[in-house]
């Protein structure tokens, strides 16, 4: 009968993932805004590596290293223009620890 782990948080287990960071070239970029909207907002709080926050002027901003490449924020703003995304260059992005 396999072994079920209790009492691991999610940020020691996302803590065994990798990322390898393709510098000056972020995968994904926050479109310039005066006022965030409601979706932009959200990803500060939805993100599950907590790459969205939000700075002193009230604009959100992401920092793209540890990025899962999920799609959460895809979903809530790439259409809507907010936004822009792209698979990272060969090599580069989040490497995957499981165990």
């Amino acid at each position: 009968m396999p072994r079920i782990e209790t009492g691991v948080r999610v940020e020691d287990k996302l803590f065994q993932n990798r990322y390898m960071v393709d510098t000056g070239r972020p995968h994904i970029t926050v479109k310039p805004h005066d006022k965030p909207s409601p979706n932009l907002l959200a990803l500060t709080r939805v993100c599950p590596a907590k790459c969205y926050e939000q700075n002193e002027r009230g604009q959100v901003e992401i920092t793209a290293d540890g990025c899962m490449e999920c799609g959460t924020c895809r979903v809530l703003c790439e259409p809507s223009g907010e936004i822009e995304w792209n698979y990272p260059r060969g090599g580069f992005g989040v490497l995957f620890k499981f165990g």
